[in-house]
């Protein structure tokens, strides 16, 4: 039996303790080996340590990549250094970036309508 088709898996992947030249290829292709057409994924930086250049470039790429899927892509979890490189490039503002695993659920979640009103007049 089919399920109701409200709410598709979201997928989380986490991300390793460095990101950057010698393992930004690898976490690419983790990353869009997640992504299908109208897919929902969670990227959880909790472990990362160290983010070069390279690394921020890969999100980029698949941020493109899950745009052109019309598939959503929640950052979440990034701190310390991590965070700091997101920032001062400037990407933290391109990307969806939520505080925690459970904050980036709530955004990817369908919102039901609360009420009548709600479900007539969105």
């Amino acid at each position: 039996m089919k399920g109701s088709g409200m709410e598709e898996a979201i997928a989380t992947i986490m991300l390793p303790e460095r990101v950057d030249s010698a393992t930004s290829a690898s976490v690419e292709a983790l990353m869009v080996g997640a992504l299908r057409p109208n897919a929902s994924v969670i990227v959880d930086g909790s472990g990362v340590t160290y983010m070069s250049a390279a690394g921020v470039r890969a999100l980029a790429i698949v941020l493109h990549r899950a745009d052109e899927l019309s598939a959503r892509i929640v950052f979440c979890s990034f701190s310390g250094p991590a965070a700091d490189c997101l920032l001062v490039s400037g990407f933290s503002q391109l990307f969806d970036v939520a505080d925690s695993t459970e904050q980036a659920l709530s955004r990817l979640r369908p919102k039901l309508a609360e009420g009548p009103a709600d479900r007539l007049h969105p």
